[in-house]
Formats: structure tokens, sequence, C-alpha cells
């Protein structure tokens, strides 16, 4: 019987909830899903600055909220920590659960009554996870012509 260290399984979880990233042709796209779940698109990105309807929801959520008062214009962090890095290491629902309840203790406030923001959470995250991962570029954005 093999053993494994509580570390490695750790990192074997972190491996399979994290993100696949395909590129095709020009496209980017990441698709998130439990294991065993069929995967759903996260974001489809081409050339960096046309994205899909969701993305774009997400893009103008975070507009029409200001987020970059706090979290700067490129996601890279004034008063409130860079997104680009947060995201690299904060599950959706770790993100999630920081908008809906905040972290007040850090400055954060909550969302979770912002009907915006609620409503818009998954496309929110896929923006951002975008930008993360280096796939959506800063600045405006496009929908992908259909």
């Amino acid at each position: 019987m093999t053993y494994r260290s509580s570390s490695a399984l750790f990192a074997t979880a972190v491996l399979l909830a994290a993100p696949v990233v395909a590129q095709v042709s020009d496209p980017v796209v990441a698709t998130v899903a439990p294991v065993g779940a069929v995967e759903m698109p996260l974001y489809t990105v081409v050339d960096g600055d046309k994205v899909d309807p969701n993305s774009m929801k997400g893009w103008r959520t975070w507009r029409a909220m200001a987020c970059e008062r706090c979290h700067g214009p490129n996601q890279e962090g004034l008063v409130g920590p860079s997104l680009i890095n947060s995201l690299k290491v904060l599950t959706k629902e770790q993100f999630k659960q920081t908008l809906m309840n905040g972290r007040p203790e850090k400055g954060m406030p909550n969302f979770g009554g912002v009907k915006t923001v609620v409503d818009n959470l998954d496309n929110l995250y896929a923006y951002l996870k975008g930008r993360s991962d280096g796939a959506i570029k800063p600045g405006h954005l496009h929908e992908i012509d259909k």
C-alpha cells in the first residue's frame, strides 16, 4: 500500500482544481470543472483584448463598481492588493466569499448587497482570472465578433 503525505495530496488537489488553459489557433480558452465533471469555458480571449460575452460583463462590472480605486487600473494593486497575484492563489469560492462578505479588517467592503456584483460574480471572476493568467491584456476590451 502506498501512502502519500498530506502536502502531496494537497498539491494533487490544487492541480486538479486549477483551470485548464488551452490555446486553439488565436483564441485562448480556459476551462474549469470539478473532477469528473464536464469542463465549461471560464473565458475565451482573442488577441488579448477580445473576450467572450461573460468576461465582457465581468470587465463592465469591474468598471461600473470602480474597483480600480483600490486595486489599480491594471489590477496590480494600490491601497488594495494586486488581483493579478491574488487570483493565482484564491479559489473561485474564496473569491466569491471575499466579494460577498468583504474583508473589513483590511478595508475591503462587502458587496453582498450590491445587485450588479451579485449578478456578475462568475463573470467578474472570469475576467479577473483571465487577467491573472495573462491571457487578457489590461485596458479597453472588445467582445469577440460572432
